[in-house]
This record gives structure tokens, C-alpha cells and sequence, in this order.
């Protein structure tokens, strides 16, 4: 499929300050744009960023079909934008896809939207390690139609912001024992943009309780730690390096992947099982839980500096002493700046080189 491009006459690069990086505000000259009808995907193109106009009875805010990924872009040492595991997102854009009857978006139309954007808008990925272009693919459902069913219409998008650090500090987390985040069988590992709508009580009310975000428990006994905020999480204790199996109910994290493999490959001792809260505590009690962090593209790797669960309030040693968790950043933040080899071959260059916008 052809993608045709409009270059934007009004490039606002110049103004940001890439030292001062809010995450999320801050968007850059131009979005993706692909749009689904009479079965196929049509009308590719790359345009100046927009708002869209949307009819009331846009399926998408009625009966909740949207899915997204989170992805990065990054300055290599020598200039060239590079990407992180490209194609393992959009594999996993479609199964969430497929999970909200939603049609797949094909591989290389995706691909060749993200590296003809990331190459155009290459000026604005921040050149210092940590920060990076955040990249967030999405579709929503489009029918003009009230009543419960797949929508025939859908548009897909991917638009970018420059983004330092998500979480600037170690996080502060509650086991939350009342509401949950997701069940067997449920929509737990899509990235649905319900899953985060639900979410939003339970996470405002640990921070109204001065937490920073909330420790999920499995949906049926609370017992089963799944996931915390927006990130897969992992314990280190006496030195094993645990983190949750994938129920189906917690995300398929691509920064969790990672991590698990540049871990064994490190020869840490590495086990994915069904941990709980009780095991968790007792390990506190004895001291032999050392570290506890969150993993994903938003965060990379955030520092857990306080755990509570009920009356047990779990204080974590200070990052300086947290092996694991700082070799798990540095190594991947390295991957994307090529300070560090790559030996995966998840680092690949941006392909499509088109001609930039005038800046």
C-alpha cells in the first residue's frame, strides 16, 4: 500500500526543551493515519499532527473497542534513530486486536508507517540516554451505530511525543484487597483501553493514601500477585529473581521479556511461578526480599521503594544497593543508545528514510 506524505508547514521542534520532558504533553509534527472499510485497510497516509473529528455515536466510545501499544524510539551514539523490538509490538497489537474482535493491522503496513513517521520526525527523539520518542499505535472503532456489535469501520494511528523519565523516583505501591484489574478469561493481556479505564479508582485512591500506584492481586482470592500499575513487576529474593507466570490475565510485557532473557543469559537465578502476597511478607520479615521493581516500555525498569498490604508497610534497601534491577535499566538503555552490544538483534535501525520536514 501506497503511503502518501504531508510534510507540515509549521514545525514546532525547535520550542521544546528536551532537558524539561513532560511524559505524555508534548507531541510531535506529524501522525500516521490508516482507515478500515470494505474489509481492508486503505488511505495510508502520514499527515501534519490533528485532532480528528469523531460522530457522536463513534463506536469506540460507547461499547469500548480501542487497543494501543507503547513503543520507543532512540539516538544510537553516531545519530541514527533506532527502534526497540519493533515487530514483537505489532504481533502483540494484533492479538489484542483479535481479543476485542477488532481486524489485524498487517505487519508490514504497520512497520512501514512507523519507519517512514520515525524517520521523518526523527529531530524530535531526545538525544540523551533514559529519555526517548514514545510511540503509541492505535485503533479505535469508528461506526456511526448505537448497539452492541463489532464495528465494520476502523481507524488506526500511530502519533509520538519526546518523553523523559515516567516514573523520575522509586515508586511507593499498595496491595489493593478490593478491587481488581482483571480475570481469567477476561481482556487482562490486551492492551484494551478499558483495562486502564477500571483501573482509575483504585490507583487514585492509593494515591489520595500517598502510594504511588497499586500491587494487583489475583481477582479471586487476592492472594496471587499479578502486576502492578502499568508495568510487570519483579522480586528478588535471596538472590532469585521471581516475577509472576503469564496468567492471561497480565500483560505479555516486552520489556519483561527482555529482562528475563538478558537475565539468564547473565546467569542469574531466574523463576517465573505464582507468587503471593504471604510469601512476599514472610520474606520481608526474614530480610532476604532485596529488591522489587516494575518493568515496561513506558518506565523501563522502576525502583519499588515501599510495599504495603494490609498493616505491613515492606521498606525495600536503597537503589544504590539494588543489583538486578539497575543492571536490568542500564543494560537496556544501553541496548537503545548502542552503548551496549547488541546481540539479540532487538535494536534495529529506522529503515525508511524519507525526506524530513522542513524545521
Amino acid at each position: 500500500m501506497d503511503i502518501t506524505i504531508t510534510h507540515t508547514n509549521n514545525s514546532k521542534v525547535h520550542d521544546v526543551d528536551f532537558e524539561n520532558l513532560p511524559f505524555g504533553r508534548i507531541f510531535s509534527d506529524h501522525i500516521f493515519v490508516a482507515d478500515y472499510y470494505d474489509g481492508e485497510w486503505q488511505d495510508a497516509r502520514i499527515e501534519p499532527f490533528h485532532k480528528f473529528q469523531l460522530h457522536p455515536a463513534t463506536m469506540a466510545l460507547h461499547y469500548g473497542q480501542a487497543i494501543f501499544e507503547g513503543m520507543k524510539a532512540s539516538k544510537s551514539f553516531d545519530g541514527k534513530p533506532m527502534l526497540f523490538r519493533p515487530e514483537d509490538h505489532a504481533h502483540r497489537f494484533n492479538a489484542s486486536a483479535a481479543r476485542l474482535c477488532m481486524p489485524d493491522i498487517p505487519v508490514k503496513l504497520f512497520m512501514t508507517g512507523l519507519n517512514k513517521l520515525i524517520s521523518l520526525d526523527q529531530a524530535w527523539i531526545p538525544p540523551q540516554e533514559g529519555s526517548a520518542l514514545y510511540i503509541r499505535p492505535t485503533m479505535i472503532a469508528t461506526d456511526e451505530f448505537i448497539g452492541v456489535k463489532p464495528s465494520q469501520h476502523y481507524k488506526f494511528f500511530i502519533l509520538t511525543c519526546p518523553v523523559g523519565p515516567y516514573y523520575p523516583k522509586p515508586v511507593k505501591l499498595v496491595a489493593e484487597t478490593k478491587y481488581v484489574r482483571a480475570v481469567l478469561g477476561g481482556t487482562g493481556e490486551a492492551k484494551a483501553a478499558g483495562n486502564y479505564a477500571g483501573a482509575m479508582l483504585p490507583s487514585k485512591l492509593a494515591q489520595d493514601s500517598g502510594f504511588d500506584q497499586v500491587l494487583w492481586l489475583d481477582a479471586k482470592e487476592f492472594k496471587y500477585i499479578q502486576e502492578c500499575g502499568t508495568m510487570n513487576v519483579f522480586f528478588v529474593i535471596n538472590g532469585k529473581v521471581v516475577t509472576p507466570p503469564l496468567y492471561g490475565t497480565i500483560l505479555n510485557g516486552i520489556t519483561r521479556r527482555s529482562a528475563l532473557q538478558i537475565l539468564s543469559e547473565a546467569d542469574y537465578d531466574v523463576e517465573e511461578y505464582p507468587i503471593t502476597i504471604d510469601e512476599l511478607v514472610a520474606a520481608y520479615k526474614k530480610g532476604t526480599l532485596q529488591e522489587a521493581f516494575g518493568a515496561g516500555t513506558a518506565a523501563v525498569v522502576s525502583h519499588i521503594s515501599d510495599i504495603a498490604y494490609k498493616d505491613v508497610m515492606m521498606t525495600l534497601p536503597p537503589v544504590s544497593q539494588r543489583k538486578v534491577g539497575s543492571f536490568i535499566k542500564s543494560t537496556i538503555d544501553g541496548l537503545r543508545s548502542g552503548r551496549v552490544k547488541d546481540t539479540y538483534g532487538w535494536v534495529v535501525p529506522v529503515k525508511e528514510i524519507v525526506e524530513a520536514a522542513v524545521v
